[in-house]
Formats: C-alpha cells, sequence, structure tokens
C-alpha cells in the first residue's frame, strides 16, 4: 500500500513539474491533481480491508436456507388459458407444426 501511495504521488509529483515547464498545459495540470486522489484512495481501500479483517466472521449458518413468505414478492399476473379447441386456425397451424416436427425427425434419422 504504501509502495502504490508513494508512487502515485511521485507521479503527481512529476506531472506537476511537467506542466511548470515550457511544453506543460493543463492535461498535465489535471494528472498532477489526479494522482493524489489515487494515492488517497489506496490509503482508504487498504485501511478499510484492514477494518473488514478485523470483524468477527458471521455467526449465522450460510448453509441454511432462508425462507420468503408468501407475500414477499408481487403476485404475476395470470392469463385466462383458452383451450387449444375453439380456434380452429390454431388447430391448423399446430398441426402443421406437428407435421413439420416428424418431417424434422425423419430426415434426422436418415443423416
Amino acid at each position: 500500500m504504501s509502495v502504490g501511495a508513494v508512487g502515485c504521488l511521485a507521479l503527481a509529483w512529476w506531472q506537476w513539474n511537467r506542466f511548470e515547464s515550457a511544453s506543460g498545459d493543463y492535461q498535465n495540470l489535471g494528472y498532477a491533481l489526479q494522482w493524489p486522489l489515487f494515492a488517497g484512495f489506496l490509503v482508504y481501500a487498504y485501511f478499510k480491508f484492514v477494518r473488514y479483517e478485523a470483524e468477527p466472521p458471521d455467526t449465522q449458518r450460510r448453509d441454511t436456507v432462508t425462507e420468503l413468505p408468501d407475500d414477499l414478492l408481487p403476485q404475476r399476473p395470470r392469463s385466462a388459458v383458452a383451450a387449444d379447441d375453439d380456434d380452429p386456425a390454431l388447430r391448423e397451424y399446430n398441426a402443421y407444426l406437428a407435421e413439420l416436427a416428424e418431417k424434422d425427425a425423419a430426415r434426422a434419422k436418415d443423416e
């Protein structure tokens, strides 16, 4: 962590020197201001992980299944199911699909 933070601060120093040079521009200034933020994030993340590791382990067993109440999730709307034999066009279409499936199965056996 310290190597990374020092490296980020060194890069910030380098970008600041580039900004102050004759060939420096505002892009170098932006980088000079960003590198210390990266170093700060490294320090923050390190201490956050150290605190996380210091916490006691969770005592609740993870292999138990959590039961959800039935009324927790919204119910899905249900559509009325129409009987297949009500519509002659649907019967004809289903017969056509069954015929195509039979032809496809027969062709697969031949190959």
